[in-house]
C-alpha cells in the first residue's frame, strides 16, 4: 500500500544530478526489488528486497523506504511467507537494514504516521495489524482484529486510529491504537485500498469484489453513502482538489473516475492489462499504474483521461506498488 505522504521526498530528491533524476520508485514484486526509474521509463538502479515486496511507504523526512516483503506472490497463495520490512536509503540508494517482524508474518498495507513516524502494517499470519517503530526496529503492539484476511490500512488524520481493510469478511476494522479498541464497519465485499479527505472527517474505501466505494464518516465511523464503479476496484486517491477519486480496476483494465459530489463514476480509461495499483503524482496531474501480468507501467493524464505514455520494465519485474515523487 503507498502513502499520501510520498510528496515530501521532492524536494530531497530534487538534488541529485539530471542524469540520475528519480521520478517514480516501484515496487518490482516478482524480482524481489525495487526499481528507481526516470519519467520516460529509465530504470537508473534496482536494489533487492525480500521475497514478493508488495507495498512500500517513506518516511516522514521522505529518507528512507519501507517496504513490506510478503513472500508470497499473491494473497489467495497458500504459505507462511515472509516476516521482514526492508529499509532502503533513498540518497545512498541501498537497502540499508530490516525490520525483523518475528512470528507475525506476510507483512501486506503500510501506513506512517507523520507525528510519530511509527508504521501500521496488516499481516496476513496471524490475521492482524502491527504498529511499528521504525526508529528501534521493533514491535510495538499486535492487534488482532474481528474480521478476516486484512489487507490495507490508513492512519486517521489525527493518528490516533488506524483503518484496515478486512478483506474476507467485508469489514473495515477501526483501533483506537492507545487502547486497542475495535470498532468493526460494514462495507462492501473484499474492501482494499482507502483514502483520506483533506480534512479527515471522510474516509473513501474500495471495495475489489462490490464494485463499489464506500464513503465513512470517520467521526460517527459509520458508512454514510456509496458509489457504484467498473469492475475490481483497489487501490485509490483524491485529486489535491478533493473534486474526483481515481482509482484503478484491476479486472476491468482500466482506471476509474468518480465525482465526489454527486458519488457517481464519470469515466474509465482502458488500459493494455489488469491494473494491480494506483498512484497520483503530487500535483495530481498523473496517475501511474502497474501492470504486473505485462512487467508495464501506465502513465495517465487525470485532467484529459487518457494515456499518454506505456513504457516497459525489464521482463520478469512484476510492477506492482509505485510512489510518484513529481
Amino acid at each position: 500500500m503507498v502513502t499520501r505522504h510520498a510528496c515530501i521526498a521532492v524536494a530531497l530528491i530534487a538534488a541529485l544530478p539530471a542524469s540520475g533524476q528519480v521520478d517514480l520508485l516501484v515496487g518490482e514484486k516478482v524480482s524481489h526489488s525495487v526499481g528507481f526509474y526516470r519519467a520516460d521509463g529509465v530504470r537508473i538502479v534496482s536494489i533487492p528486497v525480500g521475497k514478493h515486496p508488495h507495498e512500500l511507504a517513506l518516511s516522514a523526512d521522505g529518507k528512507r523506504l519501507y517496504v513490506s516483503d510478503n513472500g508470497m506472490l499473491w494473497m489467495t497463495d497458500p504459505g507462511e511467507g515472509g516476516n521482514t520490512i526492508s529499509i532502503i536509503d533513498i540518497t545512498q540508494r541501498k537497502k540499508i537494514g530490516a525490520i525483523d517482524l518475528g512470528t507475525y508474518r506476510r507483512p501486506h498495507g503500510l501506513d506512517l504516521d507523520p507525528r510519530s513516524d511509527r508504521l501500521v502494517v496488516t499481516v496476513e499470519n496471524p490475521d492482524g495489524l502491527l504498529l511499528v517503530d521504525p526508529a528501534t526496529r521493533k514491535i510495538v503492539r499486535f492487534y488482532e482484529l474481528k474480521g478476516g484476511v486484512p489487507h490495507m490500512v490508513r492512519f486517521s488524520a489525527d493518528g490516533e486510529w488506524a483503518y484496515c481493510s478486512n478483506t474476507k469478511t467485508g469489514t473495515l476494522a477501526a483501533i483506537r491504537l492507545a487502547t486497542g479498541e475495535i470498532k468493526p464497519i460494514a462495507v462492501g465485499a473484499r474492501p482494499q485500498g482507502s483514502v483520506l479527505s483533506k480534512d479527515g472527517t471522510l474516509l473513501y474505501v474500495t471495495n475489489s469484489d462490490g464494485n463499489s466505494i464506500s464513503i465513512v464518516d470517520t467521526r460517527k465511523q459509520q458508512v454514510i453513502g456509496t458509489i457504484a464503479t467498473g469492475k475490481g476496484p483497489g487501490r485509490i486517491w483524491l485529486t489535491p482538489d478533493e473534486k474526483q477519486l481515481v482509482y484503478n480496476l484491476q479486472p476491468g483494465e482500466a482506471v476509474g473516475f468518480a465525482d465526489v459530489r454527486s458519488r457517481k463514476q464519470i469515466a474509465t480509461v482502458a488500459l493494455p492489462g489488469p491494473p494491480l495499483s494506483f498512484n497520483l503524482s503530487p500535483d495530481g496531474r498523473m496517475g501511474f499504474a502497474g501492470v504486473q501480468s505485462l512487467d508495464k507501467i501506465c502513465v495517465v493524464s487525470i485532467a484529459e483521461r487518457k494515456v499518454v505514455r506505456v513504457f516497459d520494465t525489464p521482463k520478469g519485474a512484476g510492477p506492482d506498488a509505485i510512489i510518484a515523487l513529481r
